[in-house]
């Protein structure tokens, strides 16, 4: 740039040396300098003026053809204007290809941009979420109507899939999932999940149906058992297989009982029932049922100093704390201490399960919620366990909005802590 103005100053400095020398030769010297100056000026005046115009008709074509200072200003802004046309060529051929290769996916992808209106999608989001090419710029939430969506929506820190009904059948399931990007931008991954859904749906019927088609007979066979047992007129040698029986047999009604609970809390309606539990009296109750079960063998504690009521189902709270409180029972030495905790917080409401048991390896606790997953197969099926225990209390937890967390050391105890959101508690009322 220095080099071209120091060549357009020399251009001026030949110009006025020529309009002198011609001036002094004609004798009006002053005249000739201005008027050569004059028509360098506009010169330069006409030269802009053609560059401004093609500016303004938005630079179609190539630029004008000028000379001195505007005519480099020309030629650089023509090189820019190539390689911009380059890039832009090069960007439209990346985006054609990735819209090629995405409309080639099963999965439906819908682009978002600021407020979530439709800036493009696949053919497969276009087929499953019934949108056309004039629904462009129009909000999602127009037609997906499902009220689950528009708070999923509207939650910026939402995490995880959301299943629902597609918008124009409900016998198609689809599962959505959002990923926020750029400044209020939003990508919407759309999969078909009918089939599986279908699938999941059969193995809970089927679970359920068997499940309760099995309580008949095992109460007939308890029954039968029972009275054998204790009527004295069994044969001799049978008194061991007997007692074995009616253990058994004891199991596997519980392994049922378990079973249906957990088929119901899978099928039933996401939210808990609206009762105020008061969680001291709910402890205390799991306590007695604990000591019970130790036969004095633990010492079990229960600290609640905050008065506090949990908005739920009553019958499946119990289920999820009395679970905890037995697992520890069972997997605690004789003399161990067990203590049950209750605390309020700014995040919230905690109940806290801590034993002096065997502990869990860190590799066993992502699993520990998986139906009939042991961590140590042998010891749960002498404790009595069905291995559903932590799975049911994760279909409670779900049902109420809580989480469960679990820190465990092998060797030296575990403690399970159930986190409820504030919104789910309330304050005991007193007489």
């Amino acid at each position: 740039m220095l080099d071209r103005s120091i060549g357009e100053f020399s251009r001026f400095l030949v110009i006025a040396l020529g309009c002198t020398i011609f001036g002094f030769a004609s004798g009006q010297w002053l005249l000739s300098v201005a008027i050569g100056l004059a028509v360098y000026l506009g010169w330069i005046l006409w030269q802009q003026s053609r560059f401004n115009r093609w500016l303004a008709n938005g630079r179609r074509g190539p630029a004008p053809t000028v000379f001195g200072i505007w005519g480099d200003i020309s030629d650089d802004f023509y090189r820019l204007q190539r390689r911009h046309r380059r890039e832009k060529q090069k960007l439209h051929a990346m985006l054609r290809r990735v819209q090629d290769s995405t409309s080639a996916l099963r999965e439906g992808i819908v682009a978002l941009e600021d407020d979530g209106n439709l800036a493009w999608w696949n053919p497969a989001a276009g087929e499953l979420l019934g949108l056309q090419s004039s629904d462009a710029g129009q909000p999602l939430v127009n037609f997906v109507r499902d009220p689950g969506f528009v708070r999923y929506m509207h939650n910026q820190d939402a995490s995880g899939p959301l299943t629902l009904p597609a918008p124009r059948n409900d016998a198609r399931i689809l599962q959505l999932e959002v990923t926020r990007y750029g400044r209020d931008e939003a990508l919407v991954i759309v999969r078909d999940i009918t089939r599986l859904h279908n699938l999941e749906q059969m193995r809970r019927d089927f679970v359920a149906n068997v499940s309760h088609e099995l309580r008949t007979p095992l109460t007939v066979i308890a029954g039968y058992l029972e009275t054998l047992d204790g009527s004295g007129q069994a044969p001799k040698g049978w008194q061991r297989p007997l007692t074995q029986m009616c253990e058994q047999t004891a199991r596997m009604t519980t392994l049922v009982n378990d079973l249906l609970l957990l088929a119901r809390l899978e099928t039933s309606e996401r939210d808990s029932g609206r009762e105020q539990i008061a969680v001291g009296e709910l402890m205390e109750r799991v306590a007695q049922e604990a000591r019970s079960l130790s036969g004095g063998r633990h010492e079990i504690g229960v600290d609640c100093k905050q008065n506090t009521t949990i908005t739920g189902d009553a019958t499946e709270l119990h289920s999820a704390f009395a679970n905890l409180v037995l697992n520890a029972v069972k997997y605690s030495p004789d003399g161990g201490q067990i203590q049950m905790r209750w605390w309020v917080d700014d995040r919230g409401g905690h109940f806290a399960v801590r034993d002096s048991g065997i502990g869990i390896d860190p590799i066993h606790i992502p699993r520990l919620t998986e139906r009939f997953y042991r961590v140590d197969a042998g010891r749960s099926r002498d404790s009595g366990g069905t291995g559903l225990g932590l799975a049911i209390v994760k279909h409670v937890l779900l049902r109420h909005s809580a989480e469960m967390s679990v820190d465990s050391t092998p060797g030296r105890g575990s403690t399970f802590t159930l986190h409820f959101p504030t919104r789910k508690l309330g304050s005991v009322a007193t007489a």
